[in-house]
């Protein structure tokens, strides 16, 4: 298949199960230190990873044109790949804890940014590795840490590997977000703030994980001033 030459669809195919569910109906997450509120955040991840896998096959398919990089295309796959071996581990982790993949339901927020963003590269970037993939890097220590006090070390390693892989795919949303800015004259940090402002509908929350996101290439000057309009 010639680079360029697929045709993007509305949305990816899917198990029967989870019941997908708008966010505001979607239950309470329960305390992690009981088997069932594991369960309910190991699921949620898991449902983030499945549809990770479908966001970077979504931007190859539906933005690489035939004059595209080839190193495009081959940083996406690379980070599809990566978030399959994420989902893996995850529904490995909920069998063993008696569970499974669409045992719980899930809502369908990811792939509405995808949708949202279907026709432009820029706000594709700046809304799905910089801000919602960047948000990970923010909450997972804590979650790390609060497994490990309830002696979960099997998840806590889970959890160790996304973490460290995730670093790296934002770091392949920022690179290309500022490359393809410099190439089309645009200023990187005013052409996230107006993408931001106009296609992510939540807010920027601190804390931030500043220590992660500039392994990330994600400047501080990105998210910070958008995070301090939102007070």
């Amino acid at each position: 298949m010639i680079i360029g030459d697929a045709t993007p669809i509305s949305r990816p195919a899917r198990p029967g199960r989870p019941e997908l569910r708008p966010p505001r109906d979607m239950p309470k997450r329960r305390n992690f230190g009981s088997r069932a509120g594991r369960i309910a955040l190991l699921h949620a991840l898991a449902h983030i990873e499945l549809n990770a896998i479908d966001l970077a096959w979504d931007i190859i398919v539906r933005f690489a044109e035939s004059a595209t990089p080839h190193e495009f295309c081959d940083d996406w796959v690379g980070v599809a790949a990566e978030e399959a071996e994420h989902f893996a581990l995850l529904a490995d982790r909920l069998g063993a804890l008696g569970s499974a993949y669409g045992e719980l339901p899930a809502h369908d927020g990811l792939w509405e940014a995808a949708a949202a963003t279907s026709h432009d590269l820029l706000a594709r970037l700046a809304v799905v590795p910089l801000v919602l993939e960047a948000r990970g890097l923010d909450v997972t220590p804590e979650m790390m840490l609060r497994l490990e006090r309830m002696g979960d070390a099997e998840s806590v390693a889970v959890l160790c590997r996304i973490y460290e892989d995730e670093i790296g795919h934002v770091a392949v949303g920022a690179r290309w977000f500022e490359r393809l800015c410099h190439e089309r004259g645009l200023d990187a940090q005013t052409a996230f703030y107006e993408r931001v402002r106009h296609y992510f509908k939540g807010v920027l929350k601190p804390p931030f994980n500043r220590e992660a996101r500039s392994l990330a290439g994600l400047p501080a000057g990105y998210y910070e001033p958008l995070a301090e309009a939102s007070l």
